[in-house]
């Protein structure tokens, strides 16, 4: 399952993690946000235990959203030793996403 990222334990969960960390920001209101949701639930499953993989709520948690500079969304950041290594702005097939985790980890 995937992890639930917040502004509360983004620095610990994701910024201070020794494994490569996608992060998919996404709010309820958003369609493409939920087309793309089963696919980040079912990389979590494929990379339980290797790579960190989780949702952050815009509309929950503002700071991270601000800090990183998200305007649209879904937004996809992968982070490793707290540094945005690649990103994926709109929704991307299953395939895409792996090949930007492989390139990481």
């Amino acid at each position: 399952m995937a992890l639930e990222f917040t502004d509360a334990n983004f620095q610990n969960s994701v910024l201070e993690s020794d494994k490569l960390t996608v992060v998919d920001f996404w709010a309820e209101w958003c369609g493409p946000c939920r087309a793309i949701g089963p696919v980040i639930e079912e990389l979590a499953k494929d990379y339980h235990g290797k790579v960190n993989i989780g949702k952050l709520n815009v509309d929950h948690n503002p700071d991270v959203s601000i800090k990183y500079g998200i305007t649209s969304i879904p937004a996809i950041l992968f982070i490793k030793g707290g540094t945005v290594v690649d990103k994926q702005i709109g929704a991307a097939p299953k395939a895409i996403l792996e090949k930007k985790i492989h390139a990481h980890i």
